[in-house]
């Protein structure tokens, strides 16, 4: 693995923490909320109980005001509280004492009040009772619904507490949303830096790579060109004609390579056009391997073709489907330890497919790049192989001819073993 490679994976790892991070801060933060808002509940409730116990104080309305407060209170829900009643006070003086227990016990939410009679089964009276901090004010009496008991009882319902509680929390909602509100500009800020390193250092090997996605055209140039300075090439006229032939060829590959690549960097061109005809497919094999001949012969490789003797024809374009199989043979040409050995044939499959094999002995690619090897840019990691350079994009292009033929591509590899590529294309 590459060190940029490794500063890559560092990275995402680093990433992958503060997000965690950041994550856990934020569902703690939810926790305490919760945990703040049960408080206030608990301290609303306890203000509530001993409102009531100093009304016993005031007002005579038990019997036995040393009953424990528990024993005549009952909690109908979390807004509402019965208080058994032995006798009904006044209105006036339960407005009055009732007012002042609440201020004296910092309850500060709008309360409806109302008396209850066992006798005949309704309100005696009932009142909207405010507080100084009551933001909800409200004109004539309530409308509460008696609770039917066997006793007289007084009734406190707080129709606001859960606002109440809320607005008591400003302070820990308003700290949380601020903490929340920087969690996620540095989540956004952390995302935007991580985009831009990757294409910083996709510019950095864009650049670094550009002259070595021509190296192979050009090689071959430079062979060819070589053997026509030759003296001896002018009493040669078959090999002349051949390796011009092949500078040709060659230079009109590179010019494909050229626009090829712009139309794949741009990212404009999802879908390559083609332009279908009927193609020899053994035709097209060896014109791949002649136009490759002088590399062939450089890197003292073996390229073994074994010819389909049914002569397979398909519907396919001939120039694109030509630099797809020259595409295959220059990787395994490119990912091979010492003289590489390459085994290209053709069967025929199952579900009316011509299944074009590209076999090599070479260096192998593991399972796990798999899922990545047909993505635009991405560039198996090679180890020690520091010669192979190039932009990761051909077989991005070579997958995109494919599917534009409505083919099908199937690897096998095994690292240290070698790499099979195989090119299913419908039949014609």
């Amino acid at each position: 693995m590459t060190f940029a490679r490794m500063k890559s994976t560092t990275l995402r790892w680093v990433m992958l923490s503060i997000t965690i991070i950041i994550a856990l801060i934020i569902v703690s933060q939810l926790y305490w909320l919760k945990r703040v808002y049960s408080l206030e509940e608990q301290q609303f409730s306890v203000g509530v109980v001993k409102s009531i116990r100093g009304l016993f104080e005031d007002v005579k309305i038990a019997d036995n005001p040393a009953f424990q407060v528990k024993q005549i209170v009952e909690v109908i829900d979390p807004n509402t509280y019965l208080v058994k009643l032995d006798s009904v006070p006044h209105k006036d003086s339960l407005y009055y004492h009732l007012s002042n227990e609440f201020e004296d016990f910092d309850v500060w939410t709008d309360c409806n009040v109302g008396v209850y009679s066992s006798k005949n089964e309704t309100f005696i009276y009932q009142f909207y009772l405010s507080t100084a901090a009551s933001r909800y004010p409200q004109s004539g009496e309530p409308a509460l619904t008696p609770v039917k008991k066997k006793y007289d009882y007084l009734l406190l319902s707080f129709p606001h507490r859960s606002k109440y509680i809320i607005h008591e929390m400003l302070f820990w909602i308003f700290t949380a949303i601020v903490l929340l509100l920087v969690l996620i500009g540095l989540s956004v800020s952390l995302v935007y830096l991580y985009r831009q390193k990757f294409l910083n250092e996709l510019q950095r090997d864009f650049v670094n790579n550009f002259t070595h996605e021509f190296k192979t055209p050009l090689a071959v140039m430079k062979i060819a060109s070589d053997v026509l300075v030759q003296p001896s090439i002018t009493t040669q006229p078959g090999r002349l004609l051949k390796y011009g032939a092949v500078i040709k060829e060659q230079t009109e590959h590179l010019q494909n390579q050229v626009e090829r690549l712009l139309k794949t960097a741009s990212g404009d061109n999802k879908y390559i056009i083609v332009h279908k005809e009927s193609c020899m497919l053994n035709e097209i094999i060896a014109h791949a391997i002649d136009q490759l001949e002088p590399l062939i012969k450089e890197k003292n490789a073996a390229v073994y073709f074994t010819r389909n003797e049914n002569d397979p024809v398909v519907q396919a374009d001939r120039v694109h489907l030509q630099l797809v199989v020259i595409n295959l043979i220059e990787n395994a040409l490119k990912y091979s330890n010492g003289a590489p050995y390459i085994a290209i044939d053709i069967q025929h499959e199952a579900g009316n497919f011509y299944a074009v094999s590209v076999k090599d002995k070479g260096i192998g690619i593991e399972e796990k790049n798999f899922k990545y090897l047909f993505k635009k840019f991405y560039r198996v990691p090679t180890g020690n192989v520091h010669r192979v350079n190039g932009f990761g994009l051909g077989l991005n292009f070579v997958k995109k001819i494919i599917d534009a033929h409505d083919g099908k591509i199937v690897l096998k590899s095994v690292p240290g073993v070698g790499t099979e590529f195989k090119i299913l294309l419908p039949e014609k």
